[in-house]
């Protein structure tokens, strides 16, 4: 039998019983198509997650007292101080700190925001004009407060884009009064909105002045983090062991014992997540080749059917002149041709379903994973299409023109 003979014999084979053929494929289908989307699913996930915190800014260094909560209405301690903060300006300054760029104090409460009638309970950040660019987080509408606003403790707020949507609408708010737990405020901007990261949202957050925070909400007491930035994202490191450095000194941290803070980057939590996604998205994998398997197992199935059906076909074939080869060739084709149709159908499917919300994510398909299923998808054909193949091919004719 010539090549193009037994295509054409592989073809009818598979055309001879549509129903079981496209039962077949769907199998095959379903799991290079499950592979693909949840392995996309996994990507997407990733990519969320390096967006939120990429946002954040690849410089940004955050320190935290070990003691506090980290919560919305965590308790400040005296661990982090106004004192801490000038003591690395102080470095940054002498030049002791050179990878340093910026020093940003922050503390934290929660209050409610009320316009007219309308509330919005929200955390309160209190900081300084620096806090903007330190956490990559312009302004969109209006400004931030300035210098001065923070020397005199002007009663000003930035309001979070989630905020001023519920507080006004449509309308702009810039240049409106708030009134902040129960002291009246001007808005003197609104941030730009950031991607929400589980169920919170980042955005319901009110930006004063850290001196009118002090004197209005907490009182006088510690912070509730230091946000630093560095130079560049080369210097990241750098300036996380100078700050170090500067915290020990000042809070007396004996060599050797155990800090009460915490210093880390966002480079640091990037990588961890990074981790995280991949081991997630490699689960996702483990489960949906289950399903390539079980289409595996199918394909042997249906294949082990054909051979019987067609045996005297195979036993006219032989004593036709058709070689063990040209019998193994034929069936093994028509197996490959099923499992690659299924698998490009497959592909088909999970490209129509990266385009829709899974899981609350937008599935990001990478072409190395289509690749990848569709090799698999043939290889299919050939491994579990090999056992019926190489059983037709080693019938003797006599044999199989005797089977009724």
């Amino acid at each position: 039998m010539s090549p193009l003979e037994i295509v054409r014999s592989s073809l009818r084979g598979i055309g001879a019983n549509p129903l079981r053929s496209c039962l077949t494929l769907l199998g095959v289908l379903i799991g290079v198509g499950s592979v693909i989307l949840l392995v996309g699913v996994g990507n997407g996930s990733a990519q969320a997650v390096q967006d939120q915190i990429g946002s954040l800014g690849t410089t940004t260094i955050t320190v935290r007292s070990s003691t506090s909560s980290g919560g919305r209405n965590a308790v400040q301690d005296q661990t982090l101080t106004t004192e801490t903060v000038d003591a690395i300006a102080a470095s940054v300054t002498e030049g002791s700190s050179p990878s340093i760029a910026t020093v940003v104090p922050q503390v934290t409460s929660s209050a409610t925001v009320v316009v007219g009638s309308t509330t919005s309970s929200v955390q309160i950040v209190g900081t300084t004009p620096d806090y903007f660019e330190a956490t990559a987080w312009p302004v969109a509408l209006g400004r931030g407060f300035t210098q001065n606003d923070l020397d005199l403790s002007r009663r000003v707020v930035v309001l979070g884009a989630q905020v001023a949507e519920d507080l006004f609408g449509d309308d702009d708010p810039v240049g409106q009064s708030v009134v902040v737990g129960s002291t009246p405020f001007v808005v003197d901007g609104v941030m730009a909105a950031k991607d929400s990261a589980g169920t919170s949202s980042t955005n319901d957050l009110v930006v004063m002045p850290l001196t009118r925070v002090e004197r209005t909400f907490t009182g006088y007491g510690g912070l509730s983090a230091i946000t630093l930035t560095a130079t560049d994202a080369d210097t990241v490191d750098a300036a996380m062991a100078e700050a170090t450095y500067v915290l020990d000194e000042a809070l007396g941290v004996a060599a050797g014992a155990d800090a009460p803070y915490t210093i880390s980057s966002q480079s640091q939590l990037l990588s961890t997540a990074t981790s995280a996604t991949a081991t997630f998205t490699s689960m996702l994998a483990a489960v949906a080749a289950l399903s390539l398997l079980v289409g595996g197992i199918g394909v042997t199935n249906i294949m082990l059917v054909t051979v019987t059906e067609r045996t005297r076909e195979i036993g006219i074939r032989k004593a036709l002149g058709a070689t063990r080869a040209a019998v193994l060739g034929q069936f093994l084709l028509e197996a490959s041709l099923l499992s690659l149709l299924g698998g490009a159908l497959g592909v088909l499917g999970a490209w129509i379903g990266s385009q829709f919300t899974i899981l609350g994510t937008n599935p990001v398909i990478v072409p190395s994973t289509v690749v990848l299923a569709l090799a698999v998808s043939i290889g299919i054909g050939v491994v579990f299409g090999g056992y019926p193949a190489l059983r037709a091919a080693r019938m003797r004719p006599v044999d199989a023109l005797r089977h009724d």
